[in-house]
């Protein structure tokens, strides 16, 4: 076995932002040298990394040439140039998730026809080349309003989606190829983290429900263990189990789903990282998601992924009339509070609703964090100086 704990070997990382930041927690205690690279000079990785290197993930030298540096590497997220991947995979530099693995999920209307052709339940969903090709299809009566316009390319955080209500809500959209999908009536918004290694060890954690603000599309909460019965939960886990042995992935793969009216369960989407619906594990679990995915990576066993106790997590993004230097108003406040852990990223500067934090509650009694969480959400403001 390779001896990664203080030794030569190096781990690289593609993306620089939070959830990088939150795997080098986890490296730094195994003491393993970490190599990063992202767009900005001021990734929040930048002050926990062994090297850093500015540089744009979707080009192919720069991957290249710096996953050569690398024994091992993975990524924080998607954009990342495959060509790259597979080239170092093609010299014997592991990369993982695999470049196939990312290929297949990187572009939505691809990874809808692998669910399609898998059959993963799914809402029912069209592919169109152009926003003109949707736009006739509408006109046609072949394409039903509402319905939910996702863009097949570079949406994140919320972006790259839209419920279409009318032909009006269709002048807002980006141009480019894009899925017409079913709009849901669902009764929550759950998710999964499926934990895999090489050796094909395979691991769930609890299910989470998220709740969503109700303009930005963002998470404003997630709950573990998600206010569910106990039949759903477990076709929820089965289910994701399904979708990480249709990819083979490595690593952590976070299932989003919908809860249907009848307690079906569809899949919505996938990301082959740590993920925002994981962040509860840092306090809540006994192995967090971000220990999780380094254990998978390296091949290592797989920890625990049972909740010690209850936990609620409450991202912390931009105030949606500042933009400029960032002040978090009344933090101090909120750690007065049991059971309260504030997590800041690092980035300098707030936008209306970018991702700047996020503060976990803990607590035996669910319904006492989700009043917790409550109370955090109103008091502290992501906010820029004057």
């Amino acid at each position: 076995m390779v001896n990664y704990f203080s030794s030569d070997f190096k781990l690289g990382i593609l993306g620089g932002g939070q959830l990088g930041k939150m795997m080098l927690y986890e490296t730094r205690k195994y003491d393993i040298q970490t190599l990063v690279l992202d767009p900005s000079e001021e990734a929040p990785c930048r002050i926990s990394c062994n090297y850093f290197e500015q540089g744009d993930l979707m080009d192919y030298e720069t991957v290249l040439k710096f996953g050569r540096r690398a024994d091992l590497v993975t990524f924080e997220i998607e954009g990342v140039n495959i060509d790259a991947l597979r080239q170092l995979e093609s010299e014997g530099i592991r990369t993982y998730p695999s470049a196939d693995t990312l290929e297949k999920i990187q572009n939505k209307a691809v990874q809808k026809r692998f669910y399609q052709s898998k059959d993963i339940p799914t809402a029912e969903f069209e592919i169109f080349n152009s926003l003109e090709e949707l736009k006739s299809a509408i006109q046609a009566e072949k394409i039903n309003i509402p319905f939910v316009w996702k863009s097949a390319t570079g949406g994140y955080d919320g972006k790259g989606v839209s419920v279409i209500k009318n032909e009006e809500d269709l002048e807002q959209l980006s141009e480019g190829e894009c899925i017409a999908e079913e709009l849901i009536p669902f009764k929550n918004e759950l998710a999964v983290i499926v934990a895999r290694n090489p050796s094909g060890e395979m691991k769930t954690y609890p299910v989470v429900e998220m709740e969503f603000h109700p303009t930005a599309n963002q998470v404003e909460y997630v709950i573990c263990p998600a206010r569910i019965e106990d039949h759903v939960a477990k076709k929820a886990r089965e289910i994701a189990t399904q979708v990480s042995e249709a990819f083979q992935h490595v690593g952590l793969l976070a299932v989003e789903m919908f809860q249907t009216k009848d307690d079906g369960i569809l899949v919505n989407e996938v990301a082959p990282r740590p993920h925002n619906s994981g962040h509860y594990s840092i306090e809540a679990s006994y192995t967090n998601q971000f220990e999780q995915h380094i254990r998978a990576i390296l091949n290592l066993p797989l920890g625990n992924t049972d909740s010690k106790v209850g936990g609620i997590m409450v991202n912390l993004v931009g105030d949606k009339d500042h933009e400029g230097e960032v002040v978090y108003q009344n933090i101090e406040e909120i750690m007065k509070f049991d059971g309260v852990t504030p997590h800041i990223y690092g980035k300098k500067i707030t936008r209306p609703f970018r991702k700047m934090g996020h503060v976990t509650i803990v607590n035996k009694d669910l319904t006492e964090a989700r009043q917790v969480a409550e109370k955090v959400k109103n008091s502290i403001k992501v906010i820029s100086k004057k």
